[in-house]
């Protein structure tokens, strides 16, 4: 295969921080993240329980560095599924209404840069050191309590970026829930309102085996005097939300009922969108494929009329040009249109189930190669059922990416071969996508799905982007 196929792309750009020429890294740069990745890493260690979170210490940091997350509108989104793509939308309105917007989100594609940003820009690589050599002094004060248990490494991320909306001056904050919500690091945020998006059963060791168990989880960044913006659910994940709400005295806008919208159009750059609230009509543009979208950009709309309401100026206009320009890469991503190169980060059955609906009825094919690789603490099982309805599946390509709990090929493969799906397999994500463009025709579509990081791979094979490694240490806990 050419190494020109890799550079053939219609990915939008957009100000991620990303490397895409080799350079040397700023040495002090390189310090602040290896010292964040010396602390407890939750997202790359094996399973954790609620054992290992604790809101005291956070916000016992916090207050030592004057509170920053405090004092600005903000928006807290929790959710299984479209969480990030909905803060995206969001923090795409309010700049084109004129508003900086401070954004934390999780994970990253690329560097650990990606989910801090304010004005539309990832923090720079100077900006990131500064707040991380701010927290240096106060990190040993709050380990030394000793009924709080140490500072994670994703406890340090959440409050380096409050630091820096605040030197940056954000107007607003955007806040994406990085695991649950009720003991989530980001939980120390007072919101002018909240978003909760599609719930479905994922990280089921941690916040529990039932929807109603992780609605609850989700649902306790709930706070009073918050409007709470509800996407559509399951009536047993519903009903606890609601009644949160009720507890919390917040005012609820339930998407699909308050809110409603319909899909009146798509290709393969964008699908228009007609939302009807409550107060406005909107026919939107948005460059974000698949009907979970649409769901998302109703619930985000939603969500900008609560700021609204709360006294952040947002212009109708600004809807309409926010929507138009979001990006969020590697949610039913083209990569390529020769041959056609999707990519989105389905981990789950729910999310895996509306990626084969999505690609069936936006992006149908005669033909279907997937690239499929996951990590270990996810229903392998539960997604592979999902993904073999897929019309016009052909072959699997199976892969890991680099993280550490990435299943192994040999795994994906023997779970593939269950269900009777013509299984190859690669030792690295480059490989597999390449493999994957080998065997599929002219008409036929080469799909990339099952984990985040394996997408991350595959846009850097096509786009040619230099990823950040870093050697992550023991955790010190100091």
């Amino acid at each position: 295969m050419s190494e020109s196929l890799f550079l053939v792309s219609i990915c939008r750009c957009y100000n991620d921080g990303v490397r895409r020429q080799r350079g040397p890294v700023p040495e002090h740069y390189r310090q602040a993240v290896e010292y964040l990745y010396g602390f407890a890493d939750f997202e790359r260690l094996k399973p954790v329980s609620y054992r290992d979170f604790n809101l005291h210490r956070v916000r016992a940091l916090l207050e030592l560095l004057g509170n920053p997350h405090l004092g600005v509108p903000t928006v807290h989104v929790a959710g299984t599924k479209g969480k990030g793509s909905t803060v995206a939308m969001i923090a795409s309105v309010l700049e084109a209404a004129g508003v900086r917007a401070g954004v934390l989100t999780s994970p990253h594609l690329h560097t650990i840069r990606e989910r801090i940003a304010v004005g539309g820009t990832s923090i720079s690589e100077e900006e990131f050191a500064c707040r991380v050599e701010k927290l240096r002094p106060v990190v040993g004060q709050v380990n030394e309590h000793g009924d709080w248990g140490r500072l994670t490494t994703f406890e340090l991320l959440t409050a380096a970026a409050f630091l820096h909306f605040r030197e940056a001056k954000a107007e607003a904050v955007v806040v994406e829930v990085g695991l649950g919500g009720r003991l989530d690091a980001t939980n120390v945020v007072e919101p002018m309102v909240c978003g909760i998006t599609n719930i479905s059963l994922d990280h089921t060791e941690v916040l529990g085996d039932a929807l109603e168990k992780i609605a609850g989880e989700k649902a306790a960044i709930i706070k009073p005097g918050a409007e709470t913006v509800i996407s559509p659910q399951p009536g047993e994940a519903l009903r606890v939300i609601e009644e949160k709400a009720r507890e919390a005295g917040s005012a609820v806008t339930l998407v699909g009922r308050d809110v409603q919208w319909i899909v009146e159009g798509s290709d393969f750059d964008a699908q228009d969108i007609c939302i009807t609230t409550e107060v406005d009509r909107y026919n939107l543009r948005v460059p974000l494929l698949g009907d979970h979208q649409a769901e998302n950009a109703a619930t985000a709309v939603a969500i900008c009329e609560g700021l609204a309401r709360g006294g952040v100026v947002i212009a109708r206009e600004a809807v309409h040009d926010g929507m138009a320009k979001v990006s969020w890469p590697g949610r039913l991503e083209v990569l390529s249109r020769e041959p056609m190169v999707v990519a989105d980060g389905a981990h789950n059955p729910y999310s895996m189930s509306r990626l084969v609906e999505a690609v069936t009825r936006r992006l149908p094919r005669p033909e279907t190669v997937v690239v499929f690789g996951a990590t270990g603490s996810k229903d392998l099982g539960g997604m592979i059922g999902e993904l073999a309805l897929l019309s016009g599946l052909r072959r699997v390509v199976a892969t890991r990416s680099r993280h550490p709990r990435a299943v192994s090929p040999e795994e994906v493969e023997a779970q593939m071969s269950l269900r009777g799906i013509t299984v190859d397999s690669a030792p690295d994500v480059a490989l597999a996508v390449a493999r994957a463009c080998e065997l599929i025709g002219d008409q036929g579509l080469v799909l990339v799905t099952g984990s985040l990081f394996v997408v991350a791979e595959a846009r850097e094979a096509i786009l040619g982007i230099i990823p950040e490694t870093f050697e992550r240490r023991a955790p010190v806990g100091v």
